[in-house]
């Protein structure tokens, strides 16, 4: 019988893998993912069947793991980070579901990018937080927006994904609008592109220096809360704790 694990290769690096996940990938027949990913570990994966296709294929990309599994083979569907945090694994259950499909499914956790950007940055991470992404290709703005405004009214430490692109050049200025309704213009942020990948780089700076620097899609930031300090070039976002 044919199973498919959706696998979280995390941000990109193979000391960022589980044991769980490099297991997954040596005991599959078939390897799915999208080319970006698939380079990422094709180390990995050379001796499988690999299928991979471009962005904005993830439906296609799910059929097929679907299909190849009720053939009877055993499928690793890549997905970036964790596959349950923007990735893979909610749209494979929704085909399956809406196909009528009984299909044997394994979700392998992984790194999540914000995991990994704040491991970069310090410890930015270590209260409540929101993690929000600008992309509006399959989410209204109108809701990208109230969430910003909800979260940063309520003091969360921000999280923002897909920050920028060539269609999207104007989301992350507008949602700063909005988070400097709320926060001050010295508020620490952090800024990580690629990161665990080749071309890493980590700047710390203040929320109203944000659009000065080089921002794209391959870039994380983390925008602190009223609490969080910068130390030694680091951010901290206090637990709470006396002392």
């Amino acid at each position: 019988m044919g199973w498919i694990k959706v696998v979280g290769i995390g941000p990109g690096h193979y000391q960022d893998m589980t044991v769980r996940a490099i297991r997954a990938l040596r005991e599959c027949d078939v390897v799915i993912g999208y080319t970006t990913y698939i380079n990422l570990i094709r180390n990995l994966v050379k001796d499988k069947e690999i299928i991979r296709s471009g962005m904005r294929q993830e439906a296609e990309r799910c059929r097929k793991a679907l299909e190849l599994a009720d053939l009877g083979r055993k499928v690793s569907l890549v997905s970036g980070g964790d596959p349950g945090v923007y990735g893979m694994a909610g749209l494979l259950y929704e085909l399956a579901q809406n196909n009528d499909i009984e299909a044997d499914i394994e979700i392998i956790p992984g790194v999540s990018a914000v995991n990994a950007a704040a491991s970069l940055l310090g410890a930015p991470l270590m209260t409540d937080f929101a993690s929000i992404s600008l992309s509006d290709h399959l989410t209204p703005w109108e809701t990208i927006a109230k969430r910003l405004e909800m979260a940063a009214r309520a003091n969360f430490v921000i999280a923002l994904f897909n920050p920028k692109s060539r269609e999207r050049k104007d989301n992350l200025s507008r949602a700063l609008d909005i988070v400097l309704k709320y926060r001050c213009f010295n508020t620490p942020c952090g800024i990580v592109k690629n990161a665990s990948r080749q071309g890493e780089s980590t700047i710390v700076t203040k929320l109203g220096d944000l659009l000065k620097h080089d921002i794209d899609m391959t870039t994380l930031i983390i925008i602190g809360n009223s609490s969080t300090f910068i130390t030694e070039g680091k951010m901290v976002t206090p637990r709470g704790y006396a002392f």
